[in-house]
C-alpha cells in the first residue's frame, strides 16, 4: 500500500510557494537576488510539529550594482536584517529563491568554497559592544580571521592590521586595549576595521550607527563613504533612519512585512514616492526649519505578524488609500520608470515607458 501526499493548497498556513522567476548573471552586479524567501517553522502541539511560519522574508527581487550602497529601509520587523543575513548564508537555508554573489549562487557553494568566499562578503553588525569578543585585544580581533584564512605572511602581519586600523581612524597603540575601553563610535571604527581587514567586495551593514549620537554618527557615514571610494567597495546599508539613507545610499529599497513594497534610484524615492508606506516614511522625517510646514501621514494600527499576514496587500490594513481588490489580490511589482519598482493596486493600468 502506497502513502498519498497531502497536497497543500495556498490557504494552509504550511503551504510554501517555491516558483521564482531565475535570473542570468550579469557582470555589472555583484548582488542578484530573484525571489528570495526565508521562513522559521513555528513548532507546536506534543510532537513539537511544524504548525506554521514566519515569513521573515516573502518572496523579494533586486541587484546592486558594484561600487554601489543600496539602502534597505522600514520599520522594526520588516525582515530587513533577515534579508542581510541570508545574503551571506548566515541564517541556514534560504526557503526559495536565488541569491547570486560574483555570477554564482551562494546556497551551491560546498563548504569549503563558501569558507573561501567569506574574505570577499563581510558584515557589520548593529551593536559594536556586543559583537566584539570582551577576552581579546583589539588587534587580534581584527587580525583573527587574516591570520586564519593566511590573507599576508606572519612577518608582515603586524604593518598590515596597523595599515586597517589607520584606514578607520584607530590608532596603532590601540591594538592592545580591549572593547570596554573604548566609547560606541570607536567600537563601530574596530567592526569596520575587522571587516575591512580580509579585503572585501561586499559588506552589509546593519544599522551601523543606529546605537551612535548623532555627531559620531556623521563621522561612521563619512568614514564607510572614503572607504568605498578607496577599496570600491558595495554596501547593503540596513537602517530606519530615512536621513541616514538618502545621504550614503544610490538605490533604495523599502521592506514592508517581509516584501520589497517599492525599489529604486535614490532620487527616485526621495523625489517621487509611489507606494503609501513611502510616502507614510518619509512624512516622518524631522525637517530642519521651524517654520516649516509637514504634512505627517499617520498610519493606523500596528504591523500585522509575519506568521499571519493579512491576505491580497499585506499594507491593506493601514492604508489609507486602501480598495477592495487590495484585501483579495496581492499586487504584482510594476516598473513605472526605468529602475523604479512598486508593488500597489494603485498603479495596476500604469507601465514603464
Amino acid at each position: 500500500m502506497t502513502e498519498t501526499k497531502k497536497v497543500l493548497s495556498p490557504d494552509d498556513p504550511l503551504y510554501i510557494d517555491t516558483s521564482y522567476t531565475p535570473v542570468e548573471p550579469d557582470d555589472q552586479y555583484i548582488v542578484q537576488v530573484s525571489g528570495l524567501k526565508k521562513y522559521f517553522p513555528i513548532k507546536g502541539g506534543f510532537f513539537n510539529t511544524t504548525v506554521g511560519y514566519v515569513k521573515a522574508v516573502d518572496g523579494i527581487s533586486f541587484n546592486i550594482k558594484r561600487g554601489t550602497t543600496m539602502g534597505l529601509v522600514g520599520e522594526s520587523g520588516c525582515g530587513k536584517t533577515t534579508t542581510g543575513r541570508v545574503l551571506l548564508r548566515l541564517s541556514g537555508e534560504k526557503t526559495a529563491g536565488q541569491v547570486l554573489f560574483n555570477g554564482r549562487e551562494v546556497y551551491d557553494l560546498t563548504r569549503e568554497e563558501l569558507r573561501n568566499e567569506r574574505t570577499n562578503m563581510q558584515i557589520i553588525f548593529q551593536d559594536p559592544f556586543s559583537s566584539l569578543s570582551p577576552r581579546l585585544p583589539v588587534g587580534e580581533i581584527i587580525g583573527e580571521a587574516v591570520r586564519e584564512h593566511k590573507l599576508v605572511p606572519e612577518s608582515e602581519f603586524d604593518d598590515y592590521i596597523d595599515k586597517v586600523m589607520d584606514d578607520c581612524g584607530l590608532q596603532p597603540f590601540h591594538k592592545d586595549r580591549y572593547p570596554h575601553e573604548f566609547s560606541g563610535g570607536q567600537r563601530q571604527r574596530i567592526c569596520i576595521a575587522r571587516a575591512l581587514a580580509l579585503n572585501p567586495e561586499f559588506i552589509v551593514c546593519d544599522e551601523p550607527v543606529s546605537a551612535l549620537d548623532v555627531s559620531i554618527q556623521a563621522q561612521i557615514i563619512n568614514l564607510l563613504k572614503d572607504l568605498q571610494q578607496k577599496h570600491n567597495l558595495t554596501y547593503l546599508f540596513i537602517s530606519h533612519d530615512l536621513s541616514v539613507v538618502e545621504h550614503i545610499s544610490d538605490t533604495v529599497g523599502v521592506m514592508y512585512l517581509g516584501d520589497l513594497v517599492e525599489y529604486g534610484e535614490k532620487d527616485q524615492i526621495f523625489d517621487n514616492p509611489l507606494h503609501p508606506y513611502t510616502e507614510a516614511l518619509l512624512s516622518a522625517v524631522p525637517v530642519p526649519d521651524p517654520k516649516a510646514v509637514q504634512h505627517r501621514i499617520i498610519l493606523e494600527g500596528s504591523i500585522p505578524s509575519p506568521a499571519n499576514p493579512p491576505k491580497g496587500c499585506k499594507f491593506h490594513t493601514r492604508c489609507s488609500k486602501c480598495m477592495e481588490i487590495c484585501k483579495l489580490f496581492a499586487p504584482e511589482a510594476k516598473e513605472l520608470e526605468p529602475g523604479h519598482y512598486v508593488k500597489c493596486h494603485l498603479y495596476d493600468e500604469k507601465k514603464a515607458d
